[in-house]
């Protein structure tokens, strides 16, 4: 029931080679092509490129934390909500088995 359904195979698996009885000589490798390097831009950093980019990676860390901690706030204030109805409604649960 649980077993897994293969599909069948594209080629059939190879025959058994018949047994070689010399060994071919080895060839050497031909040499690879030396193909020249692209040219591509080169990033050049200046000190006022430099502190913008620090600048940015502290704005996007400040904003990533707020997010959190934002987020962390909602998650606690929404946990002291729930207790504080909790315990309300126990004591509502009380009373009305003491029969005020």
């Amino acid at each position: 029931m649980l077993t897994p359904k293969y599909p069948p195979q594209d080629t059939p698996p190879p025959a058994d080679p018949a047994p070689q009885t010399s060994t071919p000589a080895p060839v050497a490798p031909a040499p690879a092509p030396v193909v020249p390097a692209a040219a591509r831009p080169v990033v050049q950093l200046t000190p006022s490129s430099a502190l913008a980019l620090a600048a940015g990676g502290g704005a996007v860390v400040l904003v990533v934390g707020a997010v959190l901690v934002s987020m962390l706030l909602a998650v606690t204030i929404t946990g002291v909500s729930v207790a504080v109805v909790a315990v309300v409604l126990r004591l509502l649960v009380k009373d009305l088995q003491k029969g005020r």
